[in-house]
């Protein structure tokens, strides 16, 4: 085998495709023995949304997701702080997808086994080190390993693979924020293709649509997080993270937020279930590759979910790795070449959703004003205001003039 992969998530699974374009051997390894669209709504950025179009998915995307229109910023009273054009609405060539993770994932198994045969996923094997050129894992059967000219991590954030590179790394980095998601059918706000932000650090709403609505009921399924911040000392329940949660642990916190154009409280309880999530990341690392192995996705570079990024990253770290593949043939020389090419950039955006990514300006907004203001121009100039997401958007990789004129990095199936 040439490529072995630990993982089949948004990471693994567009690798697989990239490889069977190039025409290079793989297979990937995934823990759990049934794929099944777990999860909640995800955001694809316009540069990521050109790579799946890229591997012939266009149609898919426009089948099980929302072209998305705008993104807004909102204060904690509903009073709209900044809202910009998403997609090709913004000037890109490509548009940004609102979609259910689950069914990207399943979209991009489907289509991989389509393509390269079902033998090329094989699960119920979990990852659980390396030696050399050698992938150790784990099944119900025992221990079992495979030999591989190169190894790609793509095991999510708590990667056995990253963990032996980095013994002593340790758990997952808390700040101090919950994350309550779920999706709930109802009907779309505003121009019903808009994702929306509210609030300020210690209490946030987001809210999207992540199918069209249906013709009968108007309805859509709208994809929303409930965030807020306590103090890390007390703890959150660690051993019992990614739970089915309970309302009252955070609807009331909500309550009041009625707004002219969305009834926050009723898309809570409308849901027919929610889940508790930390909102964590990894301190960035000063390398990703070891010998013929290397790191991909949230292994590589877990990131606070904020920019609407993480999906995003994962889709590049995978045609970039290709790209570099095919120009540099299966060795060593092409893994450092993905890194030196990804993991600059990756750091600078973790460190920047700490405190300093797109949505800051809440917070900037609720300091100046409390969220009450008549005129955003007499609390924050909007020549401010787009300055600032125009920056992310450059550190993120999906400047409009740049992405435009980028050329592909490996090119259509």
């Amino acid at each position: 085998m040439t490529v072995a992969i630990a993982g089949a998530g948004i990471a693994g699974l567009t690798l697989g495709l990239t490889l069977h374009q190039i025409g290079l051997p793989f297979r990937i390894y995934e823990a759990v023995r049934r794929l099944k669209p777990m999860g909640v709504g995800i955001n694809l950025q316009p540069n990521a949304v050109r790579e799946l179009i890229d591997l012939g998915l266009e149609d898919d995307l426009s089948r099980i997701g929302v072209a998305t229109q705008s993104l807004g910023f909102y204060s904690k009273t509903g009073r709209e702080i900044w809202t910009e054009p998403r997609g090709t609405a913004a000037g890109y060539y490509w548009p940004q997808f609102s979609v259910h993770r689950g069914h990207l994932q399943m979209l991009l198994y489907d289509t991989l086994v389509a393509r390269a045969g079902v033998d090329c996923v094989v699960t119920g094997h979990r990852a659980t080190g390396f030696s050399a050129a050698r992938l150790h894992m784990e099944t119900v059967d025992g221990p079992v390993d495979t030999k591989a000219r190169l190894i790609v991590a793509a095991d999510g954030i708590h990667s056995a693979l990253r963990h032996q590179m980095y013994p002593e790394e340790g758990p997952p980095i808390w700040g101090g924020a919950v994350l309550w998601r779920g999706t709930t059918q109802a009907v779309p706000f505003l121009g019903g293709a808009d994702m929306i932000l509210a609030g300020h650090d210690s209490q946030r709403f987001v809210a999207y649509p992540i199918t069209p609505p249906i013709p009968d009921t108007g309805q859509a399924t709208i994809n929303w997080i409930a965030e807020l911040r306590i103090d890390p000392a007390q703890g959150w329940r660690k051993e019992d993270w990614n739970r089915q949660a309970n309302l009252a642990e955070f609807l009331p916190a909500f309550e009041a937020w009625r707004f002219e154009w969305l009834d926050v409280p009723a898309l809570i309880r409308g849901a027919e279930a929610v889940y508790e999530y930390p909102m964590v990341d990894r301190d960035p690392v000063d390398r990703w590759t070891q010998g013929p192995v290397t790191l991909m996705g949230d292994a590589a570079h877990p990131t606070y979910p904020v920019g609407s990024n993480g999906a995003s990253q994962a889709i590049i770290d995978a045609r970039t790795l290709g790209a570099c593949l095919k120009e540099h043939g299966i060795a060593e020389k092409a893994l450092l070449a993905y890194e030196a090419a990804i993991r600059p950039r990756t750091t600078a955006v973790t460190l920047a959703n700490r405190g300093a990514g797109p949505d800051a300006i809440l917070q900037l907004v609720e300091d100046r004003c409390g969220g009450e203001f008549d005129d955003i121009e007499t609390v924050v100039p909007r020549a401010e205001l787009a300055a600032h997401s125009a920056k992310y958007k450059s550190l993120a990789g999906f400047d409009v003039a740049a992405l435009n004129a980028q050329p592909p990095l490996i090119g259509p199936v």
